[in-house]
């Protein structure tokens, strides 16, 4: 049923994407970078940003939402009609990968978020001593998730590396589950 209703939009090229993730791990950032916005200027998000971009053909509604630990528990305002979640770790942050861990498997028991895309973006890539790729798809243990479709793209919000990648994957996930064409 979710899935006819998510076709239904196939006239209009338009994802919702929720873009998550612990608290400075670099969302913001990464949508002003997508956007093509000064990164220089970036300060906590204390509820939420959307931004509306023209990406391969589709509308993007991009939904920035703080990450504080005192916010978390109004996420689940967010999710209706999410087709992607962008989960964005800080990949210098190894003390709070338990939490986050344990956050993204609490959202991807969602039913609101079932089906959804997921993309993972390991941010911060560009520092010395930083998480490898491999060490956060291990710690988020994401070999076990079956329930969703999930890609793990490493990045820098600051450089823009992989940033359009991971959209590319993201709009081609969704695509094949959304539209007809």
């Amino acid at each position: 049923m979710l899935s006819i209703l998510r076709k239904a939009r196939l006239k209009d090229k338009e994802m919702r994407i929720l873009m998550l993730g612990l608290d400075n791990a670099g969302k913001t950032t990464i949508v002003k970078k997508i956007m093509h916005e000064d990164v220089n200027t970036v300060s906590p998000t204390l509820g939420f940003i959307i931004k509306t971009i023209d990406f391969r053909g589709y509308k993007l509604n991009i939904w920035d939402v703080g990450g504080q630990k005192t916010i978390r528990s109004y996420w689940r305002n967010y999710f209706e009609k999410t087709d992607a979640l962008i989960w964005v770790v800080d990949a210098t942050d190894r003390i709070r990968m338990e939490d986050c861990r344990a956050e993204l498997r609490g959202l991807l028991l969602e039913e609101r978020l079932s089906g959804s895309s997921l993309l993972v973006f390991v941010n911060k890539t560009d520092i010395t001593g930083c998480m490898s790729v491999e060490e956060v798809t291990n710690g988020l243990e994401l070999p076990q998730i079956h329930t969703h479709r999930w890609m793990v793209f490493p990045c820098s919000a600051m450089t823009g590396k992989n940033l359009e990648e991971g959209l590319d994957w993201v709009v081609q996930d969704a695509r094949d589950r959304l539209f007809l064409y």
